[in-house]
């Protein structure tokens, strides 16, 4: 028998949920050798069909051969950052038909090829992709894949708006309506799919040195000589090129202080407003994840009034967290009465909800200017 205290520890803190990273890549690429290129060191490097876990992006560009997109794509990202990238080499075809259906890829529910390599690459290297592109590989039909395979992995899909000029870019923005996807038009250097490969670099650059929050727009970027296309812009007037692709929506690119992209919208439809803004769709898949790592320790567990209002706490604490660093505007997170009816409870099945607000970029600020005499109303005075 015990006389005295007995002290324990335990962990039952409001710390906030860790932020998941939305800052790794999933590239789709061709990569076979050229001159002085060893095919069996690019093969054991990047097998097809199989999700690469790159740390180093110098290192592996040095790994892919001459031919194909692999290497440029490399070397455009690590331009601009050094970030984790998954990397699925597929095999170019005979003809664009055969190269598509390799970039699309396949699945017979215990093997995945293409793009939908992607979806294995957690289990497979320990790493989610959240951008997601196929620089110079994006045709419609690769795109509109592109698209799904993002939404399944919660993340965000970057593609060329395809298109000689303006008009023909703008007509071909009509093919798609997901939230998802960024079309980006013109191209910038030497090879189709460089700017889109910028885009994946920049994009994670930002994650990790801003936020998700941040749009990839009026953001320089590294490494650019040139864009394949002249685009007329001015800050101060709407009618230009780079407005008339902005209102399509396309992302376009311009020079001032260097090379930027200029555009904050996605391709959703008048169908889902809230998800017009890059920013908006990041945040919210952010947030899910949040909300999944925060909950999961909740699950299974006995519904009671304690164990209700903690997570309650702990998830407005993570709310409260984001709204701190400047990730969103305002968060707060529910238990709605109303919709918890007692056999409802009794089964196991709470309902919450979560409303927030997330950033909306400053993308089309006014300001009056105004012409006045005020400022002689003290003018003798002034000459005393």
């Amino acid at each position: 028998m015990t006389h005295g205290l007995t002290l324990t520890e335990s962990s039952d803190s409001t710390v906030i949920a860790t932020l998941a990273s939305m800052a790794k890549i999933g590239l789709i690429a061709t990569s076979k050798p050229g001159v002085g290129d060893d095919a069996a060191q690019i093969n054991a490097a990047f097998p097809l069909n199989t999700p690469v876990l790159i740390t180093s992006v110098d290192i592996a560009a040095g790994k892919a051969g001459k031919l194909g997109t692999l290497k440029p794509a490399l070397e455009a990202i690590g331009d601009q950052s050094s970030p984790i990238i998954v990397v699925v080499r597929v095999e170019e075809g005979a003809t664009s038909a055969e190269t598509d259906a390799n970039v699309i890829g396949e699945t017979d529910g215990s093997t995945y090829t293409g793009l939908q390599a992607l979806l294995a690459a957690e289990s497979l290297v320990g790493a989610r992709p959240r951008i997601i592109g196929a620089p110079g590989l994006d045709t419609q039909a690769v795109t509109t894949e592109l698209v799904i395979t993002a939404r399944k992995l919660r993340g965000f899909a970057y593609a060329r708006a395809i298109g000689a000029d303006i008009a023909a870019a703008i007509l071909y923005r009509e093919n798609f309506s997901a939230r998802e996807l960024m079309l980006i038009w013109p191209d910038t250097n030497a090879w189709t799919g460089d700017a889109v490969a910028r885009a994946l670099g920049l994009r994670a650059r930002i994650d990790q040195e801003i936020g998700w929050h941040k749009t990839l727009s009026n953001v320089p970027m590294d490494g650019v000589l040139s864009i394949t296309k002249d685009v007329h812009f001015d800050l101060l007037d709407p009618s230009t090129d780079a407005g008339l692709l902005n209102d399509a929506p396309v992302t376009t690119i311009i020079r001032t202080d260097g090379y930027r992209f200029w555009g904050n919208r996605t391709t959703a439809g008048e169908e889902q407003p809230d998800f017009a803004f890059e920013s908006a769709v990041r945040s919210s898949y952010a947030l899910q994840d949040i909300i999944a790592t925060t909950m999961q320790p909740f699950v299974d567990q006995p519904i009671t009034v304690g164990q209700i209002k903690n997570l309650l706490e702990k998830m407005n604490a993570a709310a409260r967290a984001l709204v701190t660093q400047g990730r969103i505007v305002g968060a707060k997170f529910f238990f709605d009465a109303a919709r918890n009816t007692s056999d409802q409870l009794a089964a196991g099945k709470p309902t919450f909800r979560f409303q927030f607000t997330p950033c909306a970029p400053m993308e089309n600020p006014t300001v009056d200017l105004v012409i006045t005499d005020f400022y002689y109303s003290d003018f003798a005075d002034q000459l005393v």
